[in-house]
């Protein structure tokens, strides 16, 4: 009985010690001066020591559409109709890190503003 129970808490350690490594760094979204409905652009901060953001995109209705990178290190995305928020968003890192952040940016944003999505595994 002992040995079982010895197992079982080293599986949980195992898990818990998976969880921690896989687990995103930090990310957070500073939306950019000039933003507005039509036109949205944003600092994308990514804390994560030699990786960098390769693809980032929004969601509007099922679409995900994608954000370009700017020469100031913004990621814009410009669109002829007004896009529809909450802000949700996925993206991919240069090392492979995927993740997905639902409604991350309110609808009224305010520009400066900054947004910290809620971790999600």
């Amino acid at each position: 009985m002992a040995s079982s129970s010895r197992m079982l808490v080293a599986a949980v350690m195992a898990a818990l010690v998976a969880v921690a490594w896989c687990a995103p760094p930090p990310v957070s979204f500073t939306v950019e001066k000039g933003s507005d409905k039509t036109h949205l652009a944003l600092q994308i901060k990514y804390d994560k020591a030699g990786d960098s953001m390769k693809e980032v995109e929004l969601k509007q209705k099922e679409d995900w559409l994608p954000l370009k990178k700017g020469y100031s290190g913004a990621w814009e995305i410009k669109s002829d109709k007004p896009l529809e928020g909450p802000y949700s968003f996925r993206y991919e890192t240069e090392k492979g890190q995927r993740n997905v952040f639902d409604d991350v940016i309110p609808t009224d944003f305010k520009c400066g503003s900054t947004y910290k999505p809620e971790a999600t595994y």
